[in-house]
């Protein structure tokens, strides 16, 4: 999976198509992401403990890997994720200008 955490992501497919957030967490072994503001459930809360509010909470749920592309920070494009060695390690690369990503 070329998609890590704090990446830039803009969503291919389903219905959150076109929308831009932030990686929160990548799940690589199960090849999903949780992207901030993409995919939003409503979850019905039980007060827990004494004073504690109940209600609707919003919370996002993961998404496939693959519904998703990086966005470049330089050229800010979608783009594909291509890898170079420099100085013995490997760099992510966009496709499209070269940048590091």
């Amino acid at each position: 999976m070329n998609i890590r955490k704090d990446d830039k992501v803009i969503v291919l497919s389903g219905k959150d198509k076109g929308k831009e957030g932030k990686v929160l967490t990548a799940m690589p072994k199960e090849g999903k992401l949780i992207v901030e503001g993409v995919s939003v459930a409503s979850r019905h809360m039980k007060p827990r403990k004494q004073g504690e509010e109940g209600g609707i909470v919003k919370m996002e749920t993961p998404i496939y890997a693959s519904k998703v592309m990086v966005v470049c920070p330089k050229c800010g494009k979608p783009t594909r994720v291509a890898h170079r060695l420099e100085g013995g390690k490997s760099v992510r690369v966009c496709k499209k200008c070269g940048a590091a990503l």
